[in-house]
């Protein structure tokens, strides 16, 4: 990893003009662009057999939204620096109710998700770590014979639930001057409550592999994300805006428009043959005083490997005299 040394002379409030606040990655992927070192390599992975993508949109008012801190007494408010909203998440708790999330509900129709002996859906690991993918089958039959994928159709719930953080810059300046500052003011918002779930509905046709001809039952994996913008409810401080005199506690009547993209797959475990340059290698970046160190991952085995036919394991007879 290496850090951004960008300044931002440009700051607001203060914290502009700190190193190193943004990163990048580095892959341990070096490549000398000549062909010399790249050879074949077979990797197990899933394919993905068919894809849809859907863009839907949904919107939530939230009048008189209070906002913190309060103003001081006799702060003038002048115009709006920028206002913006992000998906609210504690990482302290994955299963707090405040975190904005999302949950695909999705029904077949020509084919089903496999079940359990319960009625569960039976799921897979996915390429995600977790139980994300479930088995689907279908009367492939017909298609099977013409060499094609047969058509399911489908019915999505996505049922959105949670919270969402609002931020507002304000320019303002005190009753007694006219030097203006930034303030920024922070509110969170209920999107929907996890027992009343704001729901988005649509339709679509997928292409699902032969169930037969296959050792694997074809899967079926679906996945979300969403982003938030905000405004004012009629684009008008005068009336928008709620400020108490005595307390300074300001109120704020906000549209949030929530803008989510869905992707849903039909994948098949498969085998590969890929080009590759060899296997990744990062370089240790803490010096220590060990003079070596072990290794993280195995030495590659096969015969076109350099160093592989004298490190590697007896080959497999190919006949019972040998």
């Amino acid at each position: 990893m290496k850090c951004s040394n960008n300044n931002n002379n440009n700051s607001v409030a203060g914290i502009g003009g700190i190193a190193d606040r943004c990163c990048t990655g580095q892959s341990g992927c070096d490549w000398d662009g000549t062909l010399r070192n790249v050879v074949t390599e077979p990797i197990y992975v899933q394919k993905v057999y068919d894809a849809v993508l859907f863009n839907l949109q949904g919107l939530k008012t939230a009048p008189d939204t209070v906002f913190e801190p309060n103003l001081g007494c006799g702060t003038n408010i002048i115009r709006i620096a920028d206002i913006r909203c992000r998906k609210f998440f504690n990482p302290d708790n994955i299963n707090d109710d405040c975190n904005l999330k999302i949950n695909p509900n999705t029904q077949l129709s020509g084919g089903q998700f496999v079940k359990k002996e319960d009625g569960c859906d039976y799921k897979v690991i996915g390429p995600d770590g977790t139980l994300s993918e479930k088995l689907v089958f279908a009367d492939t039959q017909f298609c099977d014979e013409e060499e094609l994928g047969t058509p399911v159709f489908g019915t999505q719930n996505i049922e959105i639930t949670g919270c969402v953080e609002v931020e507002i810059d304000l320019v303002v300046s005190p009753c007694n001057s006219d030097n203006e500052s930034i303030i920024t003011l922070t509110a969170v918002v209920e999107i929907a409550p996890k027992c009343n779930p704001l729901v988005l509905t649509n339709f679509f046709e997928i292409c699902v592999p032969s169930v037969q001809d296959t050792a694997f039952l074809p899967r079926f994996t679906e996945f979300c994300n969403l982003s938030c913008i905000v405004r004012l409810a009629t684009n008008s401080i005068q009336r928008d805006f709620t400020l108490d005199p005595r307390t300074g506690e300001l109120s704020i009547n906000l549209i949030i428009s929530l803008c989510v993209s869905c992707e849903k797959k039909i994948v098949v475990p498969v085998q590969l043959c890929v080009l590759s340059t060899g296997f990744v290698q990062l370089s240790p970046e803490q010096a220590s005083i060990c003079p070596t160190f072990p290794r993280l991952f195995p030495r590659q085995i096969d015969e076109n490997s350099v160093g592989g036919a004298g490190g590697g394991c007896r080959p497999r007879s190919t006949s019972l005299d040998d």
